[in-house]
C-alpha cells in the first residue's frame, strides 16, 4: 500500500470558466501533446430511467471535463506519479465554483467528483480514504438521487471486499430508505431503477451470506431486462439457482449495456469495486465461470480472458484484482483437465505461481507488509490448487504439503473447508468467484439443490 503525495491547491480557483480549467489542465503535464480529454456523446441522453448515467444536462460540462481528465492521467501508466496527478486534479475540481453551493448542478458535479477520487483511492489501496470520500456524498441532499445510490453502493461494495458484511448490510438497508424517502410516483421510471438497484445490493448480500431463499424477495424479475451493478447480481443469483439459460442472457445483457455506457459517454453512476470497469470485469469473469461449469472451455477462456485484458488495462499487471481472474482462469484449464483427462499442469503452476506473487498474504510472503484486502478465499484457493500439482509430482510432495497447510491456515470462510471449495469446483456443486469483491458464492448446504 502507498500514499500519494501532493501539494495543496488553493481554497479557491481563480475562475470557473473553460479557458481557466483548460489553462489549469495544461499546467499540470509537460508533455508536448496533452492527452485528450473523453469526448462527451453528441446526442441527447438515452434515458437515464435505469439509474446508471447521468445526463451531462444535470452536470457541468467543464467540472467532466476534469473528471475525465483525471481518470485518464490515474490509468496512463499507474504509477505513483500518474495518480497522483489525477489526484491532483480531482482536488482542485472540488475547489472551483462549479462544485460549491447547494445547486443541484453543482452537487451533481461534486459527487461525480467525488465518486471518481473514491475509486482512485480504492485503486491505490487507500481503502480507508476512499469511504471517506463516498460518505461525504451522503450530504449532497440536491444532488441527483442517483448519485447517492452510486456512493452508497460502492460503500457497501468496499465493506463486502473487506469482510465487514455487517457494516454492508448496515449500508444497505441506509440505500433502500434513502430511495423510498425520495418516492413521488409510483409510475416515476427513475425511482423503478434506483429502488431495483438499492434492493438488488440487499440481494447481493444474501448471496455472500450463502443464503439463495433469503435473496429471493429482493431480486425482481424486471432485472433481466436491466443493465449495471443490479443485473450482474442477479445473474449470480439466477446461476446459484441452476438458471443458468438466464444468466447467460443477463450476464451478455450487462456487457452490452456497459459497452453502451462506455460508447455514448455519460457520466457512469458507480465507483470503487463498483465502477463501470469492474462491473464488466465482473460479468466477463462471471460468464467466463458459467461457460466452464457447462463445459465450454473454448467460451470460457475467450471470457476470461477479455476479462484478465481489461483489469491489466485498468489496474496494472500487479493489482489484486488481476489476482483474483488469474485464479478464475487456473480454476479453467483445472477443470478442464480432470474432465478430458489431460494435463495442463504447466499453464496451472505458472498461473498459480502469478496469483501468490500478487496476493501475498502473511509477513513472510510479503516482507513484512501485509494487504490491507487479504483476498483470503482467493489465495488460498490459488495455494491449495498450486499445492495439489506439486503433490502429484513426487520430488515436490513435501513443498506441496507445507503451501497446503498454510493456504488451510489462511482460509477463513466459515461455510465450508478449503478441500470442499477445490471439490465444487470438480464437482456439480456450484461456486462462484466474485471479482468485485473478491469473494467466493455459494449456497449454504441446507439450500443446496
Amino acid at each position: 500500500m502507498f500514499r500519494i503525495a501532493s501539494s495543496r491547491l488553493s481554497s479557491r480557483a481563480a475562475s470557473s470558466s473553460v479557458s481557466s480549467t483548460a489553462s489549469f489542465l495544461a499546467s499540470l503535464t509537460a508533455k508536448p501533446s496533452p492527452v485528450s480529454l473523453t469526448p462527451l456523446a453528441a446526442t441527447s441522453f438515452r434515458s437515464y430511467g435505469n439509474g446508471l448515467e447521468l445526463d451531462k444536462s444535470m452536470a457541468n460540462p467543464d467540472a467532466i471535463n476534469m473528471i475525465n481528465y483525471a481518470l485518464n492521467q490515474a490509468r496512463t501508466d499507474k504509477s505513483i506519479g500518474s495518480y497522483g496527478l489525477g489526484l491532483l486534479v480531482l482536488k482542485h475540481c472540488l475547489t472551483i465554483e462549479l462544485t460549491e453551493g447547494k445547486d443541484p448542478k453543482n452537487e451533481n458535479s461534486k459527487g461525480i467528483a467525488l465518486l471518481a477520487m473514491s475509486t482512485l483511492e480504492y485503486e491505490r489501496g487507500e481503502y480507508d480514504i476512499a469511504l471517506e470520500k463516498l460518505q461525504s456524498i451522503h450530504e449532497l441532499t440536491n444532488a441527483y438521487l442517483g448519485v447517492r445510490v452510486a456512493a452508497l453502493e460502492a460503500e457497501a461494495g468496499l465493506y463486502l471486499e473487506l469482510g465487514q458484511d455487517d457494516k454492508a448490510s448496515a449500508i444497505a438497508d441506509t440505500c433502500v430508505e434513502v430511495v423510498e424517502k425520495q418516492k413521488t410516483d409510483d409510475d416515476d421510471d427513475d425511482f423503478k431503477a434506483l429502488i431495483l438497484r438499492a434492493k438488488a445490493l440487499k440481494g447481493m448480500i444474501e448471496l455472500v451470506k450463502g443464503s439463495i431463499e433469503s435473496a429471493v424477495p429482493f431480486f425482481d424479475k424486471s432485472l433481466q431486462l436491466s443493465n449495471g451493478t443490479a443485473a450482474l447480481s442477479y445473474g449470480e443469483f439466477l446461476y446459484l439457482g441452476q438458471n443458468y439459460s438466464m444468466a447467460k442472457e443477463v450476464y451478455t445483457s450487462v456487457l452490452k449495456g456497459a459497452s453502451d455506457i462506455k460508447k455514448f459517454g455519460n457520466p457512469y453512476l458507480g465507483a470503487c469495486n463498483m465502477n463501470l470497469e469492474g462491473l464488466m470485469m465482473g460479468a466477463l469473469c462471471a460468464l467466463g465461470q458459467l461457460e466452464t461449469y457447462q463445459g465450454n472451455y473454448g467460451n470460457a477462456e475467450k471470457a476470461l480472458t477479455q476479462a484478465l485484458t481489461l483489469a491489466e488495462e485498468t489496474y496494472g499487471e500487479k493489482h489484486p484484482k488481476v489476482g483474483v481472474v488469474l485464479t478464475s482462469i487456473a480454476l479453467m484449464y483445472r477443470r478442464r483437465a480432470m474432465e478430458e483427462r489431460t494435463s495442463s499442469l504447466l499453464v496451472q503452476e505458472g498461473l498459480y505461481r502469478k496469483v501468490i506473487d500478487i496476493l501475498k498474504v502473511t509477513e513472510t510472503e510479503s516482507e513484512g507488509s501485509a494487504p490491507v484486502v487479504e483476498r483470503s478465499d482467493i489465495a488460498a484457493i490459488a495455494r491449495g490448487g498450486y499445492a495439489e500439482i506439486l503433490n502429484v509430482q513426487e520430488n515436490r510432495k513435501s513443498e506441496g504439503e507445507k503451501l497446503k497447510k498454510l493456504a488451510e491456515t489462511i482460509w477463513k470462510n466459515r461455510r465450508l473447508t478449503l478441500d470442499e471449495a477445490l471439490l465444487d469446483l470438480e464437482s456439480t456443486k456450484i461456486s462462484i468467484i466474485d471479482p468485485r469483491i473478491s469473494r467466493i458464492l455459494r449456497l449454504n448446504r441446507d439450500e443446496e439443490g
